[in-house]
């Protein structure tokens, strides 16, 4: 399997536990489900990237499962997160969006659906700490204008849509410079009453 995603840890690093150039984020640990639904996307067309659509071309769901599953058993310790180079009332207007919504643009908080503490829930819904503050704002981005999509009801698209520049800035600056808990494991099955409008779809 090490020889099968070595085409993969090149840029993803080794066991996953992501890039070093602060883009290519960390597979290792994260619920398998998701892992899985990523490489379908790419392969599929439903993201965008070409590089990863051409690694993944042709290659049949049962071998995209077992890719998922080994990055997922991979337990690699996070570093720390750096310091925010972010004002202080943007970070708190990230951490308000993050784990309280606003109730007013009908704009549910990023815990109701990641965990009440941002980790993920297993089997299929990703953390969103520990990832680079670049990153994070590509893939809302990515959501917002199309790049990124699922299978109906795409409930990140909706949420996206909604989020301005500045939130998008705000979110990004604070997911990136919380901590993870060691050792990282994503929340147990059923942790969180999903959105009715997002259903089993949450995880794509």
């Amino acid at each position: 399997m090490r020889a099968r995603v070595a085409a993969c840890t090149a840029c993803h690093g080794e066991q996953g536990k992501a890039g070093t150039d602060g883009y290519y984020p960390r597979l290792a640990g994260k619920p398998r489900d998701y892992l899985y639904h990523q490489l379908l996307n790419f392969r599929d067309g439903l993201r965008q990237y070409r590089p990863m659509t051409h690694l993944l071309a042709g290659l049949p769901d049962a071998y995209l499962r077992e890719m998922a599953a080994y990055f997922a058993d991979q337990q690699v310790p996070y570093p720390p997160p750096p310091r925010p180079a972010a004002a202080a009332d943007m970070l708190e207007q990230g951490r308000v969006l993050a784990t309280r919504g606003d109730a007013a643009r009908g704009l549910p908080a990023c815990t109701a659906c990641h965990g009440t503490t941002l980790g993920g829930v297993a089997p299929a819904i990703p953390g969103l700490l520990g990832l680079p503050r670049d990153y994070i704002g590509a893939q809302i981005g990515g959501w917002k204008n199309g790049l990124r999509r699922a299978a109906a009801p795409d409930c990140m698209a909706d949420v996206a849509r909604q989020l301005t520049p500045q939130d998008i800035g705000a979110l990004s600056a604070w997911l990136s410079a919380q901590p993870v808990a060691q050792p990282y494991h994503p929340d147990p099955a059923g942790s969180v009453d999903l959105p009715a409008e997002c259903g089993s779809q949450v995880q794509r």
